[in-house]
């Protein structure tokens, strides 16, 4: 397994059809294979960003026909870079969507695929609910990818709350765990960071949250810091605001070098629980 994955990240403010954020995925990977990136990673709903679901309705189609992961898997094979689409909304059985995640190799072929199992459904103080699972239907599986890197482990968004989801990837082999995001700004602004580094500390595993910035075509307002942490906790990059696109290379070395000094995901035991 090679030492060092060079790694892309880009930060995106995706608009509300899938040309428009083709486009500019095409430039992000022609950027990432410019500065001889490995991986290039993209944020949450990176294909299509838009909330109105009338519309939304005829532009969502089987992942088999979406135009954006066809354009990515492309993308990818065209400059020889491993791409990480984010996500993408495709269609799920119940009429509603599904917020899926598609890990594409160097070759232009498929290698993981990852449906959002969290899905946001919160009352933030001040603000309208936002009943996420109104729109998607929930992913049903984890998925760690085996590649030349080791275990990469998919994650999306609100995933990011869930801790025990990425102490099961990390115990899985997870040397890397994706977070591709479109976080709000109050909730960004409280939580973003410390979530992040927490659950790098957590599993000892590089954490890499690529991130929606700015004001969206629907209508939507996203927080942007795409960030990338690594397993010690400490924050390698952070985007802040605006489109654009940053290479980091991550010593993959230092996964083995925190887990055996903090031996966590070993020495967990699970007791009962004693009420009083």
């Amino acid at each position: 397994m090679p030492d060092i994955l060079r790694l892309a990240l880009a930060q995106m403010c995706s608009g509300d059809t899938h040309n428009v954020n083709i486009a500019t995925m095409r430039d992000m990977a022609a950027q990432a294979a410019g500065q001889e990136a490995d991986l290039l990673a993209l944020p949450e709903v990176a294909g299509l960003m838009n909330r109105n679901r009338k519309v939304a309705q005829t532009q969502v189609v089987d992942a088999t026909d979406d135009p954006f992961i066809a354009a990515c898997q492309k993308a990818a094979a065209h400059h020889g870079v491993w791409l990480h689409d984010g996500s993408t909304p495709i269609r799920a059985n119940d009429g509603r969507f599904l917020n899926h995640t598609t890990l594409i190799d160097h070759t232009g072929a498929i290698r993981a695929e990852y449906d959002k199992v969290h899905l946001f459904d919160v009352q933030i103080e001040g603000q309208a609910p936002i009943g996420e699972s109104k729109r998607f239907a929930p992913g049903e599986a984890l998925v760690l990818a085996d590649t030349p890197w080791g275990g990469l482990g998919l994650t999306i968004c609100y995933d990011l709350r869930f801790p025990y989801l990425y102490r099961t990837l990390a115990q899985a082999g997870a040397t890397v765990i994706f977070v591709p995001s479109a976080f709000t700004i109050p909730t960004g602004r409280a939580h973003w960071e410390v979530l992040l580094r927490a659950r790098a500390i957590e599993t000892g595993a590089f954490i890499v949250a690529a991130a929606q910035s700015g004001s969206h075509a629907d209508g939507r307002e996203t927080y942007g810091h795409g960030m990338i942490v690594d397993p010690w906790g400490q924050i390698l990059l952070n985007q802040g605001e605006g489109e654009r696109l940053d290479v980091v290379d991550l010593d993959l070395t230092r996964v083995a070098h925190a887990r055996a000094q903090i031996p966590a995901l070993q020495t967990g035991r699970d007791v009962p629980l004693k009420t009083v």
